[in-house]
């Protein structure tokens, strides 16, 4: 099984400033080698320098950056101008800044969703797409997760993810968390809804990681940010958007990745993908969930990474 390339640090920091925020972007490893950006979940999730691993650091130039509102990047947290659309641009930017021409694009989950709306944008710019995870963001996977289906699964913490929530409201949980976390008495209900993804990620709950999820500042970002975009159902035109315009992606290399007992982004999310991009190669780790640190999952992207490194 592979595991994470060694632990590495950033030969290059900066920020990208666009409409009133600025970009937090990182690069490392071989500063001439095959650019690829990691794009990380939530939305409202950030990067960690656990990211950089998951590339050769002497083949690839590996990019990191933090969205609009999330980790590094400024303000904090913030709504304001950020849509999936906003996102795709700054990413379009963030690649001319950096005079690259064509790169890799490798995302889980929201960073799935926002690879492929990238990608669909901009064809002739990705060389490659590693998806691990597939989140298309469609009524059904959000009625799933925030209505009927996860809940039947973890029955102990869906009644500590709806506490918050009056009884009258909690025919809709996405409308209703949205009232909460767009005012200032917010903190109770960000741990709650941080909580609830934090303890369905993995087959087995990490306690690291979920204290990690639910510090306040990283709750705040991730409750806010993922709310305001489910709400707005990622901004697209249609409830099947990326799937609809996956043609425009067809001759693109890609590696879809998904754990077949993933409880967030239940597997038919990749299946569905995997038929729309038939050239795709799709691999469903049998004894995963939706974390990238599982095992198999991260034994599939270390794979695939290395596949793609010496892609044209």
């Amino acid at each position: 099984m592979r595991d994470l390339y060694p632990p590495i640090e950033p030969k290059r920091i900066g920020y990208l400033e666009v409409d009133g925020h600025e970009i937090y972007f990182e690069e490392s490893g071989n500063l001439k080698g095959n650019p690829v950006i990691f794009l990380h979940g939530g939305p409202g999730s950030g990067t960690d320098p656990k990211h950089r691993r998951f590339f050769d650091p002497e083949k690839y130039r590996i990019i990191l950056m933090d969205q609009r509102g999330c980790g590094k990047s400024r303000p904090h947290a913030s709504l304001e101008k950020n849509t999936t659309w906003d996102l795709v641009n700054d990413i379009e930017s963030l690649r001319e800044n950096l005079g690259i021409d064509r790169w890799v694009v490798f995302g889980g989950s929201w960073g799935s969703t926002l690879a492929l709306a990238y990608a669909e944008s901009h064809p002739k710019n990705v060389k490659g797409l590693i998806l691990r995870g597939i989140f298309l963001c469609r009524e059904e996977e959000l009625n799933w997760f925030f209505k009927s289906g996860a809940n039947l699964l973890f029955p102990e913490e869906w009644e500590k993810f709806i506490a918050p929530i009056s009884p009258e409201e909690r025919g809709d949980m996405i409308e209703a968390y949205y009232k909460k976390l767009m005012s200032n008495d917010r903190k109770q209900a960000a741990y709650a809804w941080s909580r609830w993804e934090g303890m369905t990620v993995r087959l087995e709950v990490d306690p690291e990681f979920l204290n990690y999820f639910t510090e306040d500042i990283h709750a705040d970002a991730v409750a806010r940010i993922e709310c305001h975009y489910f709400k707005n159902k990622a901004f697209f035109k249609t409830d099947n958007w990326l799937i609809e315009q996956a043609h425009h992606i067809k001759n693109i290399p890609t590696t879809i990745i998904h754990g077949r007992y993933d409880i967030i982004c239940p597997v038919k999310n990749a299946w569905d993908l995997s038929k729309a991009l038939p050239n795709a190669k799709l691999e469903i780790i049998s004894n995963a969930g939706h974390s990238a640190s599982e095992p198999g999952i991260l034994d599939a992207l270390i794979r695939a990474s290395d596949e793609f490194s010496n892609l044209k």
